[in-house]
C-alpha cells in the first residue's frame, strides 16, 4: 500500500470519530438544572370596585364627573364605602348628588357626605339647635370682601348715640362673637382702576335660637352691622353674646331699652 494511501485512510478514521463524537453529544440529555425552593407563593391581594372621586368638589357643588370605578383591597374596605359589587349603578345615580361637605380628590365616596334627595342644601349643612339667619351686612367694611362660608367672625353693630343725635355721635360695640358664616352672596364688580373685587351685602350666620334673636332686635335698632373676621386660630373660642341685652330689655351698663309703637330707644338710668 502507497505512502499517499496510509494517510488518507488515516485522516478517515479521524474523521469518522470526530463524527462520532459530535454525534453522541448531541443525542446526550442536557444536565437538568438545580431546583431554588422560593417558599411558599404570596397569595394574590383580592380587589373591589370602589366608588372614588378624582377630583375636588367643593360644598354645595354637585358630583358631575368627578366620579370613577378605582380598584380597593377588600382587606381595607371601609362598611360606609360605595361598591359596585353592592351598587352596580352607583356611578350614574350619583352624579347629580349634592356634596354636603367638601370633598377631595382620591377620597372613597360616602353617602353620608352628600345632601339626601328632598333635603335643601342649608338644611342639611345646619347642626342640630342651630338656626340660619340672613342678616344684611356692610358690604363696603366687611373685611374687604373675603369672608367666605365657614370663616368665623363677630358680629359689630354701630348706631346713633339718641343723646348725640344732634351732633352726629355714633355708638359701636360687639353683640355676637365668634359666629360661622354658612353662606355669603358675592358679586363681582370692578372698581375705579378695574380691578375685579367680590362683595357681599347678605350673609346667612349659624346661630343659636338666643343668638338669632339678637341678631333680629339688632338689625332694627343698628344703622348698620359689620362682620369683623377671625384669625383661624381664634376659632376655638366660646361664642360670645354680648348683645343678650337687646333681648332682654335690661340696657346695657346704666341704660334701659325702651320699645314703643315700634321704635327702640335706650335711655340711661341713675345709679
Amino acid at each position: 500500500m502507497g505512502k499517499s494511501r496510509t494517510v488518507i485512510l488515516g485522516v478517515a478514521v479521524l474523521a469518522a470519530l470526530g463524527a462520532g463524537y459530535v454525534a453522541k453529544n448531541l443525542t446526550a440529555p442536557a444536565p437538568q438544572q438545580p431546583v431554588v425552593d422560593l417558599g411558599p407563593k404570596t397569595p394574590a391581594v383580592e380587589m373591589t370596585d370602589v366608588l372614588v372621586l378624582g377630583q375636588d368638589v367643593p360644598m354645595g357643588t354637585e358630583l358631575g364627573s368627578a366620579l370613577s370605578w378605582e380598584a380597593w383591597p377588600v382587606d381595607n374596605l371601609n362598611a360606609n364605602f360605595i361598591t359596585r359589587d353592592q351598587s352596580p349603578q352607583a356611578l350614574e345615580e350619583l352624579r347629580s348628588s349634592i356634596a354636603r361637605v367638601a370633598l377631595y380628590a382620591g377620597e372613597p365616596l360616602r353617602r353620608s357626605k352628600l345632601i339626601g334627595e328632598g333635603i335643601s342644601f342649608m338644611s342639611a349643612i345646619l347642626p342640630s339647635g342651630k338656626r340660619a339667619v340672613a342678616t344684611q351686612i356692610a358690604a363696603d367694611t366687611s373685611a374687604g370682601g373675603f369672608i367666605l362660608p365657614n370663616d368665623f367672625v363677630d358680629v359689630i353693630m354701630t348706631r346713633r348715640a339718641q343723646e348725640a343725635a344732634s351732633t352726629g355721635g355714633f355708638i359701636t360695640e360687639t353683640i355676637l362673637k365668634n359666629i360661622r358664616v354658612l353662606a355669603i352672596d358675592q358679586t363681582i364688580q370692578e372698581d375705579e382702576e378695574g380691578r375685579r373685587v367680590k362683595v357681599g351685602e347678605t350673609a346667612t350666620l349659624e346661630l343659636s335660637p338666643e343668638q338669632a334673636e339678637i341678631i333680629t332686635v339688632a338689625q332694627q335698632m343698628a344703622d348698620r352691622l359689620t362682620l369683623s373676621l377671625r384669625a383661624v386660630t381664634d376659632t376655638n373660642e366660646p361664642a360670645g353674646n354680648e348683645g343678650a341685652y337687646l333681648v332682654s330689655g335690661a340696657g346695657r351698663g346704666n341704660s334701659v331699652r325702651l320699645i314703643k309703637s315700634g321704635q327702640v330707644t335706650e335711655v340711661g338710668t341713675r345709679k
